[in-house]
Protein backbone atom coordinates (compact mmCIF):
# COMPACT_ATOMS: atom_id res chain seq x y z
CA UNK A 1 0.00 0.00 0.00
CA UNK A 2 1.14 3.24 -1.08
CA UNK A 3 1.45 6.36 1.27
CA UNK A 4 2.85 9.65 1.45
CA UNK A 5 3.68 12.37 4.07
CA UNK A 6 2.64 16.16 3.30
CA UNK A 7 2.58 19.28 5.65
CA UNK A 8 0.29 22.03 5.29
CA UNK A 9 0.54 24.66 7.99
CA UNK A 10 -2.35 26.31 9.72
CA UNK A 11 -4.46 28.90 8.46
CA UNK A 12 -3.65 29.63 4.73
CA UNK A 13 -0.47 29.90 2.61
CA UNK A 14 2.62 29.11 3.62
CA UNK A 15 4.75 31.21 1.03
CA UNK A 16 6.22 34.47 2.92
CA UNK A 17 4.81 36.89 1.00
CA UNK A 18 1.61 36.61 1.23
CA UNK A 19 -0.85 39.28 1.85
CA UNK A 20 -4.43 37.73 1.85
CA UNK A 21 -3.92 37.81 6.01
CA UNK A 22 -3.82 40.02 8.09
CA UNK A 23 -0.63 40.61 9.80
CA UNK A 24 -1.80 39.24 13.49
CA UNK A 25 -2.73 35.95 11.21
CA UNK A 26 0.32 35.88 8.94
CA UNK A 27 2.40 35.34 12.31
CA UNK A 28 -0.03 32.53 13.51
CA UNK A 29 0.38 30.81 9.73
CA UNK A 30 4.22 30.49 10.67
CA UNK A 31 5.54 27.55 8.56
CA UNK A 32 7.35 26.62 11.91
CA UNK A 33 3.62 25.75 13.18
CA UNK A 34 2.59 22.54 10.61
CA UNK A 35 0.43 19.36 11.08
CA UNK A 36 1.63 15.96 9.03
CA UNK A 37 -0.94 14.68 6.97
CA UNK A 38 -0.62 10.74 5.85
CA UNK A 39 -2.27 10.17 2.34
CA UNK A 40 -3.10 6.66 0.80
CA UNK A 41 -3.96 5.99 -2.41
CA UNK A 42 -5.25 2.46 -1.28
CA UNK A 43 -7.96 1.68 1.33
CA UNK A 44 -9.30 -1.10 2.25
CA UNK A 45 -12.48 -0.81 5.29
CA UNK A 46 -13.81 -4.55 6.25
CA UNK A 47 -17.22 -3.62 8.58
CA UNK A 48 -18.74 -7.04 10.63
CA UNK A 49 -21.51 -6.77 12.98
CA UNK A 50 -19.88 -7.05 16.46
CA UNK A 51 -20.69 -10.23 17.78
CA UNK A 52 -23.65 -10.96 16.03
CA UNK A 53 -22.28 -13.15 13.67
CA UNK A 54 -21.18 -16.60 13.26
CA UNK A 55 -18.97 -19.15 10.93
CA UNK A 56 -16.63 -18.43 8.27
CA UNK A 57 -17.41 -20.53 5.42
CA UNK A 58 -21.29 -20.79 6.22
CA UNK A 59 -21.35 -17.21 8.00
CA UNK A 60 -25.12 -16.53 9.90
CA UNK A 61 -25.36 -12.95 11.17
CA UNK A 62 -28.41 -12.38 13.44
CA UNK A 63 -30.64 -8.54 14.15
CA UNK A 64 -33.88 -7.31 15.75
CA UNK A 65 -34.53 -7.14 18.99
CA UNK A 66 -37.42 -8.70 21.51
CA UNK A 67 -40.04 -5.57 21.48
CA UNK A 68 -38.42 -3.91 18.20
CA UNK A 69 -40.07 -4.47 14.60
CA UNK A 70 -38.63 -8.19 14.35
CA UNK A 71 -36.06 -10.54 14.32
CA UNK A 72 -34.39 -12.29 11.48
CA UNK A 73 -30.82 -12.81 9.78
CA UNK A 74 -28.69 -13.11 6.82
CA UNK A 75 -27.03 -16.46 5.92
CA UNK A 76 -24.08 -15.59 3.74
CA UNK A 77 -22.67 -18.71 1.98
CA UNK A 78 -25.23 -21.36 1.60
CA UNK A 79 -24.39 -23.61 -1.42
CA UNK A 80 -26.44 -22.88 -4.48
CA UNK A 81 -29.05 -24.85 -6.01
CA UNK A 82 -30.28 -26.45 -2.56
CA UNK A 83 -34.62 -26.30 -2.49
CA UNK A 84 -35.38 -24.19 0.11
CA UNK A 85 -38.62 -22.50 1.35
CA UNK A 86 -40.62 -21.20 4.65
CA UNK A 87 -41.94 -24.57 5.64
CA UNK A 88 -38.52 -25.60 5.69
CA UNK A 89 -37.49 -23.83 8.55
CA UNK A 90 -41.11 -23.02 10.10
CA UNK A 91 -41.04 -26.59 11.57
CA UNK A 92 -38.27 -25.70 14.24
CA UNK A 93 -39.65 -22.41 14.97
CA UNK A 94 -42.65 -23.77 15.69
CA UNK A 95 -40.38 -25.94 18.21
CA UNK A 96 -38.97 -22.54 19.66
CA UNK A 97 -41.56 -20.53 19.60
CA UNK A 98 -43.46 -19.18 22.55
CA UNK A 99 -46.93 -20.00 23.78
CA UNK A 100 -46.83 -23.46 22.70
CA UNK A 101 -47.69 -25.42 26.55
CA UNK A 102 -48.08 -23.98 29.83
CA UNK A 103 -44.82 -24.73 30.72
CA UNK A 104 -43.37 -22.12 28.74
CA UNK A 105 -43.87 -18.29 28.52
CA UNK A 106 -47.46 -17.34 27.63
CA UNK A 107 -46.24 -14.73 24.93
CA UNK A 108 -47.91 -15.65 21.92
CA UNK A 109 -46.42 -15.09 18.51
CA UNK A 110 -46.62 -17.33 15.84
CA UNK A 111 -43.21 -16.63 14.56
CA UNK A 112 -44.00 -16.77 10.98
CA UNK A 113 -40.99 -16.58 9.09
CA UNK A 114 -40.15 -14.78 5.49
CA UNK A 115 -37.70 -15.41 2.90
CA UNK A 116 -37.18 -12.33 1.10
CA UNK A 117 -33.83 -13.15 -0.56
CA UNK A 118 -31.58 -15.50 -1.90
CA UNK A 119 -33.63 -17.91 -2.77
CA UNK A 120 -35.23 -18.22 -6.67
CA UNK A 121 -38.05 -20.47 -7.99
CA UNK A 122 -37.12 -22.65 -4.70
CA UNK A 123 -33.93 -23.10 -5.22
CA UNK A 124 -31.17 -21.03 -2.98
CA UNK A 125 -29.06 -18.94 -5.84
CA UNK A 126 -25.85 -18.99 -3.31
CA UNK A 127 -26.40 -15.35 -2.48
CA UNK A 128 -27.02 -13.93 0.84
CA UNK A 129 -30.52 -15.43 2.22
CA UNK A 130 -32.37 -13.01 4.33
CA UNK A 131 -35.21 -14.72 6.67
CA UNK A 132 -37.38 -11.95 8.91
CA UNK A 133 -40.08 -12.52 11.49
CA UNK A 134 -42.41 -10.10 12.77
CA UNK A 135 -42.91 -9.37 16.65
CA UNK A 136 -46.97 -8.86 16.86
CA UNK A 137 -47.29 -9.65 20.38
CA UNK A 138 -45.08 -7.02 22.26
CA UNK A 139 -45.99 -5.77 26.15
CA UNK A 140 -43.53 -2.55 26.36
CA UNK A 141 -45.23 -1.34 29.79
CA UNK A 142 -44.35 -4.63 31.09
CA UNK A 143 -40.63 -3.43 31.72
CA UNK A 144 -41.10 -0.15 33.55
CA UNK A 145 -39.63 -1.31 36.47
CA UNK A 146 -36.99 -2.71 34.13
CA UNK A 147 -36.25 0.61 33.05
CA UNK A 148 -34.86 2.20 36.41
CA UNK A 149 -34.01 -0.57 38.43
CA UNK A 150 -31.59 -3.92 37.41
CA UNK A 151 -33.02 -7.49 37.05
CA UNK A 152 -30.85 -9.61 39.81
CA UNK A 153 -28.39 -11.90 37.01
CA UNK A 154 -29.91 -10.64 33.93
CA UNK A 155 -27.84 -8.82 31.15
CA UNK A 156 -29.58 -5.17 32.23
CA UNK A 157 -26.74 -4.13 34.40
CA UNK A 158 -23.98 -5.47 31.84
CA UNK A 159 -25.56 -4.09 28.74
CA UNK A 160 -25.46 -0.45 30.76
CA UNK A 161 -21.90 -1.05 31.56
CA UNK A 162 -20.73 -1.93 28.42
CA UNK A 163 -23.05 0.70 26.13
CA UNK A 164 -24.18 3.43 27.93
CA UNK A 165 -27.28 2.95 27.05
CA UNK A 166 -29.88 0.00 26.16
CA UNK A 167 -33.18 -1.44 24.83
CA UNK A 168 -35.38 -1.55 28.17
CA UNK A 169 -38.00 -3.67 26.26
CA UNK A 170 -37.54 -7.63 26.66
CA UNK A 171 -34.00 -7.15 26.87
CA UNK A 172 -33.32 -6.30 23.67
CA UNK A 173 -30.51 -8.31 22.24
CA UNK A 174 -30.29 -10.16 25.21
CA UNK A 175 -33.63 -12.05 25.05
CA UNK A 176 -34.28 -15.27 23.85
CA UNK A 177 -35.95 -14.11 20.99
CA UNK A 178 -32.61 -12.86 19.45
CA UNK A 179 -32.52 -17.29 18.89
CA UNK A 180 -34.89 -16.80 15.92
CA UNK A 181 -31.62 -15.87 13.97
CA UNK A 182 -30.32 -18.69 15.03
CA UNK A 183 -32.51 -21.65 14.82
CA UNK A 184 -34.21 -20.58 11.21
CA UNK A 185 -30.31 -21.13 9.53
CA UNK A 186 -29.93 -23.87 11.99
CA UNK A 187 -33.04 -25.40 9.71
CA UNK A 188 -31.34 -25.10 6.42
CA UNK A 189 -27.91 -26.66 7.92
CA UNK A 190 -29.14 -29.81 9.35
CA UNK A 191 -31.07 -29.84 5.96
CA UNK A 192 -27.74 -29.79 4.26
CA UNK A 193 -25.92 -31.96 6.44
CA UNK A 194 -28.88 -34.73 6.27
CA UNK A 195 -28.79 -35.13 2.32
CA UNK A 196 -24.93 -34.44 2.31
CA UNK A 197 -23.99 -37.14 4.76
CA UNK A 198 -26.66 -38.76 6.36
CA UNK A 199 -26.18 -36.38 9.45
CA UNK A 200 -29.00 -36.18 12.44
CA UNK A 201 -28.90 -33.71 15.15
CA UNK A 202 -30.92 -34.61 17.96
CA UNK A 203 -31.56 -32.60 21.07
CA UNK A 204 -33.56 -33.23 24.16
CA UNK A 205 -33.85 -32.42 28.14
CA UNK A 206 -31.89 -34.32 30.28
CA UNK A 207 -32.38 -32.78 33.46
CA UNK A 208 -34.88 -30.28 35.12
CA UNK A 209 -33.63 -28.67 38.05
CA UNK A 210 -33.64 -32.21 40.68
CA UNK A 211 -34.67 -34.86 37.90
CA UNK A 212 -32.37 -35.86 36.27
CA UNK A 213 -32.69 -38.52 33.55
CA UNK A 214 -30.22 -41.74 33.79
CA UNK A 215 -28.18 -41.86 30.73
CA UNK A 216 -29.03 -45.87 30.06
CA UNK A 217 -32.40 -44.77 29.90
CA UNK A 218 -32.11 -43.22 26.73
CA UNK A 219 -30.40 -45.58 23.09
CA UNK A 220 -29.04 -43.03 21.34
CA UNK A 221 -28.11 -45.25 18.43
CA UNK A 222 -32.10 -45.22 17.97
CA UNK A 223 -33.32 -42.08 19.47
CA UNK A 224 -36.37 -40.49 16.82
CA UNK A 225 -37.54 -37.20 16.95
CA UNK A 226 -41.08 -38.24 17.79
CA UNK A 227 -39.90 -40.02 20.82
CA UNK A 228 -38.71 -36.01 22.12
CA UNK A 229 -41.25 -34.50 21.02
CA UNK A 230 -43.92 -36.83 22.51
CA UNK A 231 -44.40 -34.72 25.35
CA UNK A 232 -44.35 -31.11 25.88
CA UNK A 233 -40.99 -30.85 28.04
CA UNK A 234 -39.41 -32.87 25.02
CA UNK A 235 -37.67 -35.94 27.44
CA UNK A 236 -37.81 -39.23 25.71
CA UNK A 237 -38.61 -40.94 28.50
CA UNK A 238 -42.15 -40.57 29.36
CA UNK A 239 -41.95 -41.43 33.31
CA UNK A 240 -39.35 -38.60 33.44
CA UNK A 241 -40.86 -36.66 30.99
CA UNK A 242 -43.60 -36.68 33.86
CA UNK A 243 -41.60 -35.84 36.35
CA UNK A 244 -39.68 -32.64 34.53
CA UNK A 245 -43.16 -31.44 34.05
CA UNK A 246 -44.36 -31.65 37.61
CA UNK A 247 -40.95 -29.95 38.87
CA UNK A 248 -41.95 -26.83 36.20
CA UNK A 249 -45.14 -26.86 37.61
CA UNK A 250 -44.65 -26.66 41.24
CA UNK A 251 -42.27 -23.45 40.61
CA UNK A 252 -44.34 -21.36 38.22
CA UNK A 253 -47.73 -21.37 39.99
CA UNK A 254 -45.05 -19.35 42.65
CA UNK A 255 -43.27 -17.08 40.35
CA UNK A 256 -40.19 -18.72 40.24
CA UNK A 257 -38.10 -20.68 37.75
CA UNK A 258 -35.79 -23.50 37.61
CA UNK A 259 -32.99 -24.87 35.57
CA UNK A 260 -32.07 -28.27 33.77
CA UNK A 261 -29.79 -29.81 30.93
CA UNK A 262 -29.87 -30.56 27.46
CA UNK A 263 -28.34 -33.19 25.94
CA UNK A 264 -27.61 -33.16 22.08
CA UNK A 265 -26.63 -35.98 19.73
CA UNK A 266 -24.82 -36.15 16.51
CA UNK A 267 -24.90 -39.46 13.72
CA UNK A 268 -22.99 -40.23 11.42
CA UNK A 269 -20.78 -36.79 11.66
CA UNK A 270 -18.51 -37.19 8.65
CA UNK A 271 -14.94 -37.95 10.21
CA UNK A 272 -12.19 -35.08 9.95
CA UNK A 273 -14.52 -32.41 10.90
CA UNK A 274 -12.38 -29.33 13.39
CA UNK A 275 -8.52 -28.44 13.04
CA UNK A 276 -6.09 -28.99 15.38
CA UNK A 277 -5.09 -25.97 18.72
CA UNK A 278 -7.39 -22.97 18.43
CA UNK A 279 -10.07 -24.02 16.36
CA UNK A 280 -11.24 -27.91 17.42
CA UNK A 281 -14.73 -28.98 16.62
CA UNK A 282 -15.23 -29.93 20.68
CA UNK A 283 -14.26 -25.51 21.23
CA UNK A 284 -16.08 -24.40 17.96
CA UNK A 285 -19.29 -26.74 19.75
CA UNK A 286 -18.79 -25.04 23.43
CA UNK A 287 -18.68 -21.79 21.77
CA UNK A 288 -21.45 -21.83 19.56
CA UNK A 289 -24.02 -23.47 22.34
CA UNK A 290 -22.32 -21.04 25.53
CA UNK A 291 -23.84 -18.24 23.20
CA UNK A 292 -27.10 -19.14 23.97
CA UNK A 293 -28.75 -17.01 26.44
CA UNK A 294 -28.99 -18.58 29.40
CA UNK A 295 -26.28 -21.90 29.30
CA UNK A 296 -23.76 -22.06 32.10
CA UNK A 297 -21.98 -24.87 31.15
CA UNK A 298 -21.11 -27.39 28.07
CA UNK A 299 -19.81 -30.66 28.06
CA UNK A 300 -18.69 -33.78 25.97
CA UNK A 301 -18.01 -37.06 25.98
CA UNK A 302 -16.99 -38.04 29.26
CA UNK A 303 -17.03 -34.42 30.43
CA UNK A 304 -16.33 -33.76 34.28
CA UNK A 305 -17.28 -37.49 35.10
CA UNK A 306 -13.90 -38.17 33.16
CA UNK A 307 -11.87 -37.06 35.44
CA UNK A 308 -12.77 -39.85 38.11
CA UNK A 309 -10.79 -42.53 35.69
CA UNK A 310 -7.86 -43.65 34.98
CA UNK A 311 -6.65 -43.43 31.47
CA UNK A 312 -6.85 -47.25 31.06
CA UNK A 313 -10.40 -46.83 32.07
CA UNK A 314 -11.12 -43.86 30.03
CA UNK A 315 -9.17 -44.70 26.42
CA UNK A 316 -12.00 -45.90 23.80
CA UNK A 317 -9.98 -48.73 22.04
CA UNK A 318 -10.16 -49.33 18.46
CA UNK A 319 -11.22 -52.03 16.25
CA UNK A 320 -11.83 -52.48 12.84
CA UNK A 321 -15.32 -53.23 12.08
CA UNK A 322 -17.08 -55.37 9.76
CA UNK A 323 -16.34 -53.39 6.47
CA UNK A 324 -13.28 -52.27 7.71
CA UNK A 325 -13.92 -49.17 9.11
CA UNK A 326 -11.65 -48.51 12.52
CA UNK A 327 -14.03 -47.87 15.02
CA UNK A 328 -13.46 -47.63 19.18
CA UNK A 329 -15.56 -50.26 21.92
CA UNK A 330 -16.50 -47.45 23.50
CA UNK A 331 -17.25 -43.61 23.42
CA UNK A 332 -15.81 -41.52 26.41
CA UNK A 333 -14.21 -39.18 23.58
CA UNK A 334 -18.00 -37.97 22.69
CA UNK A 335 -16.86 -38.65 19.00
CA UNK A 336 -14.21 -36.34 18.48
CA UNK A 337 -10.28 -36.73 19.34
CA UNK A 338 -7.97 -33.84 18.93
CA UNK A 339 -10.37 -31.86 18.35
CA UNK A 340 -11.05 -33.74 15.23
CA UNK A 341 -14.68 -36.25 14.62
CA UNK A 342 -14.18 -39.93 14.53
CA UNK A 343 -17.03 -41.05 13.22
CA UNK A 344 -18.81 -42.32 16.61
CA UNK A 345 -21.68 -40.55 17.48
CA UNK A 346 -21.03 -36.45 19.10
CA UNK A 347 -22.69 -36.10 22.05
CA UNK A 348 -22.44 -33.42 24.74
CA UNK A 349 -24.50 -31.54 27.14
CA UNK A 350 -25.53 -27.83 27.67
CA UNK A 351 -26.72 -26.72 31.14
CA UNK A 352 -28.83 -24.00 31.57
CA UNK A 353 -29.81 -21.38 34.98
CA UNK A 354 -33.07 -20.64 35.99
CA UNK A 355 -34.76 -18.16 34.50
CA UNK A 356 -33.42 -14.76 35.97
CA UNK A 357 -36.90 -12.83 35.41
CA UNK A 358 -38.95 -13.99 37.94
CA UNK A 359 -42.17 -12.47 39.18
CA UNK A 360 -40.78 -12.80 43.19
CA UNK A 361 -39.43 -9.84 45.20
CA UNK A 362 -35.94 -9.31 44.93
CA UNK A 363 -33.15 -6.70 46.11
CA UNK A 364 -31.39 -4.84 43.70
CA UNK A 365 -30.12 -1.02 42.40
CA UNK A 366 -31.53 1.64 40.10
CA UNK A 367 -29.70 3.12 37.52
CA UNK A 368 -28.68 5.93 39.58
CA UNK A 369 -27.26 3.33 42.20
CA UNK A 370 -30.09 3.32 44.90
CA UNK A 371 -30.45 0.12 46.69
CA UNK A 372 -34.31 -1.28 45.76
CA UNK A 373 -37.02 -3.80 45.59
CA UNK A 374 -38.29 -5.43 42.29
CA UNK A 375 -41.03 -7.93 41.04
CA UNK A 376 -40.20 -8.23 37.73
CA UNK A 377 -43.58 -8.67 35.01
CA UNK A 378 -43.70 -9.91 31.59
CA UNK A 379 -43.99 -12.80 30.31
CA UNK A 380 -41.39 -15.41 30.80
CA UNK A 381 -40.39 -19.18 30.66
CA UNK A 382 -40.56 -20.89 34.44
CA UNK A 383 -37.67 -23.03 32.47
CA UNK A 384 -35.94 -22.30 29.27
CA UNK A 385 -34.96 -25.72 28.41
CA UNK A 386 -37.92 -27.43 26.76
CA UNK A 387 -37.82 -24.54 23.82
CA UNK A 388 -33.58 -24.38 24.03
CA UNK A 389 -34.12 -28.03 22.36
CA UNK A 390 -34.22 -26.37 18.76
CA UNK A 391 -31.48 -24.02 20.07
CA UNK A 392 -29.22 -26.27 20.59
CA UNK A 393 -29.54 -28.61 17.49
CA UNK A 394 -29.33 -25.51 15.36
CA UNK A 395 -25.61 -24.47 16.72
CA UNK A 396 -24.36 -27.95 16.86
CA UNK A 397 -25.78 -28.05 12.94
CA UNK A 398 -24.33 -24.34 12.25
CA UNK A 399 -21.10 -25.28 13.75
CA UNK A 400 -20.76 -29.07 11.67
CA UNK A 401 -21.98 -27.13 8.47
CA UNK A 402 -19.30 -24.61 8.54
CA UNK A 403 -16.83 -27.40 9.23
CA UNK A 404 -17.99 -29.60 6.69
CA UNK A 405 -16.86 -27.03 4.09
CA UNK A 406 -13.82 -25.92 5.44
CA UNK A 407 -12.88 -29.81 5.21
CA UNK A 408 -13.92 -30.15 1.67
CA UNK A 409 -12.02 -26.88 0.83
CA UNK A 410 -8.71 -27.85 2.31
CA UNK A 411 -8.41 -31.59 2.46
CA UNK A 412 -10.84 -32.82 -0.06
CA UNK A 413 -9.62 -30.21 -2.67
CA UNK A 414 -7.67 -32.76 -4.51
CA UNK A 415 -7.92 -36.76 -4.82
CA UNK A 416 -7.99 -38.12 -1.10
CA UNK A 417 -5.41 -40.52 0.45
CA UNK A 418 -7.76 -43.64 0.39
CA UNK A 419 -5.60 -45.56 3.10
CA UNK A 420 -6.39 -43.14 5.41
CA UNK A 421 -8.94 -41.13 4.68
CA UNK A 422 -12.90 -41.69 3.49
CA UNK A 423 -15.19 -39.86 1.63
CA UNK A 424 -17.29 -36.84 3.21
CA UNK A 425 -19.98 -38.61 2.15
CA UNK A 426 -19.96 -41.65 4.26
CA UNK A 427 -23.50 -42.58 4.29
CA UNK A 428 -25.88 -42.86 1.08
CA UNK A 429 -27.05 -39.01 1.20
CA UNK A 430 -30.61 -38.32 1.27
CA UNK A 431 -31.76 -36.98 -2.26
CA UNK A 432 -33.45 -33.25 -2.21
CA UNK A 433 -36.94 -33.47 -3.54
CA UNK A 434 -36.66 -30.87 -6.20
CA UNK A 435 -38.97 -28.23 -6.62
CA UNK A 436 -41.88 -29.13 -9.90
CA UNK A 437 -40.30 -26.37 -11.90
CA UNK A 438 -36.98 -27.30 -11.00
CA UNK A 439 -36.26 -28.77 -14.61
CA UNK A 440 -36.58 -24.79 -15.92
CA UNK A 441 -34.18 -23.47 -13.92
Amino acid sequence: MASSLTSKSILGSTKPGSSSLSPELRRLSSPAVQISIRTQTKKNLQIQATGSSYGTHFRVSTFGESHGGGVGCIIDGCPPRIPLSESDLQFDLDRRRPGQSRITTPRKETDTCRISSGVSEGMTTGTPIHVFVPNTDQRGLDYSEMSVAYRPSHADATYDMKYGVRSVQGGGRSSARETIGRVAPGALAKKILKQFAGTEILAYVSQVHQVVLPEDLVDHENLTLEQIENNIVRCPNPEYAEKMIAAIDAVRTKGNSVGGVVTCIVRNAPRGLGTPVFDKLEAELAKACMSLPATKGFEFGSGFSGTFLTGLEHNDEFYADENGRIRTKTNRSGGIQGGISNGEIINMRVAFKPTSTIGRKQNTVTRDKKETEMIARGRHDPCVVPRAVPMVEAMVALVLVDQLMAQYAQCHLFPINPELQEPLRTASPVEFEQPQNAAAL
